[in-house]
C-alpha cells in the first residue's frame, strides 16, 4: 500500500509540473508577443482556432511516424511535427504556436497512447517549444526573410542546447527510475550503436545534439519552403 501511495504522489506532482510548465511557457509566449511581436497577422478569433486546429492535426499524425536514427539508440526516434507547429508560429505568433505544439501532443496521445508514461511526450512539447518560441518571436519582430532565418537558427540552437541539457539532467534519469534500470543500462544501449558512447555526457553528445540538430534543420528547410505557398492559401495578402 505504501508503495502504490508513494507511487500515486509521484504521477500526480509530475502531472503538475507538467501542466505549470505547458502555463508557464503560454505566459511567456504571451508576453513575447504582446512586448516584441508587432508584425502580426489580424486573424478573426474563430479563424484562428481553427487554423490552430487543424495544424495540430497534420502534427499529431507526423508525430505517428518515427524514423530510427543510425546514430542514436532506439529510444530516440525522428519525427516531422514540429514543421506545421512552426508554420502555424509564423502565420498566427508565437501563441499559437505553443498551443498548437500542446493540442498536439494532447492528440498524440488519443491517438496512440503513450509508451514513456508520458515521460517522452512532455519531453516532446518542452522541446518543441523550445524551437518554436525563439523563432517565432524573432520573426514576427520583423517579418523578413533574413528574420525568418535567424529566427530557425536561433531556435535549432536553443533546441539543440536545452534539449541536451534536458536529456543530461531530467529524462534519462527519469526513464532509468521509470524503467527500473540504471543509466548505465542507458549507455550500454547507445554504445551497441556507436562505440564512443561511454557515459551519459557522452551520449547527449554524440546521440541527442546531432538528433537535435538534424531535426532543427530538417523542420527549419521545409518550412522555409513551404512557408510562402502554404500562405497564399490560407490568408489573401500571402
Amino acid at each position: 500500500m505504501s508503495e502504490l501511495i508513494q507511487s500515486a504522489k509521484e504521477n500526480g506532482l509530475f502531472l503538475l509540473t507538467c501542466l505549470s510548465i505547458a502555463a508557464g511557457l503560454i505566459v511567456l509566449a504571451a508576453l513575447a508577443q504582446k512586448l516584441l511581436c508587432r508584425g502580426r497577422r489580424s486573424v478573426p478569433a474563430a479563424r484562428r482556432v481553427a487554423f490552430v486546429a487543424m495544424f495540430a492535426a497534420v502534427a499529431a499524425v507526423l508525430m505517428l511516424f518515427e524514423i530510427p536514427l543510425f546514430f542514436a539508440p532506439s529510444f530516440y526516434k525522428m519525427d516531422f511535427s514540429e514543421i506545421p507547429v512552426l508554420l502555424c508560429s509564423f502565420y498566427l505568433g508565437p501563441v499559437a504556436g505553443v498551443v498548437c505544439e500542446l493540442v498536439k501532443v494532447l492528440l498524440k496521445l488519443l491517438l496512440k497512447g503513450t509508451t514513456t508514461a508520458f515521460v517522452g511526450d512532455f519531453a516532446n512539447f518542452v522541446v518543441g517549444c523550445t524551437l518554436i518560441l525563439p523563432a517565432s518571436v524573432l520573426y514576427h519582430a520583423h517579418r523578413t526573410r533574413g528574420y525568418a532565418i535567424a529566427g530557425m537558427a536561433l531556435g535549432t540552437v536553443c533546441m539543440t542546447v536545452f534539449g541536451s541539457a534536458f536529456n543530461a539532467v531530467y529524462l534519462l534519469p527519469r526513464f532509468a527510475v521509470m524503467y527500473g534500470i540504471s543509466l548505465d543500462a542507458i549507455v550500454a544501449m547507445g554504445q551497441q550503436v556507436n562505440a564512443s558512447i561511454t557515459s551519459v555526457s557522452r551520449l547527449v553528445l554524440f546521440a541527442v545534439v546531432p538528433f537535435n540538430i538534424l531535426k532543427g534543420v530538417i523542420t527549419s528547410l521545409v518550412t522555409f519552403l513551404l512557408y510562402k505557398r502554404l500562405g497564399r492559401l490560407f490568408f489573401r495578402e500571402g
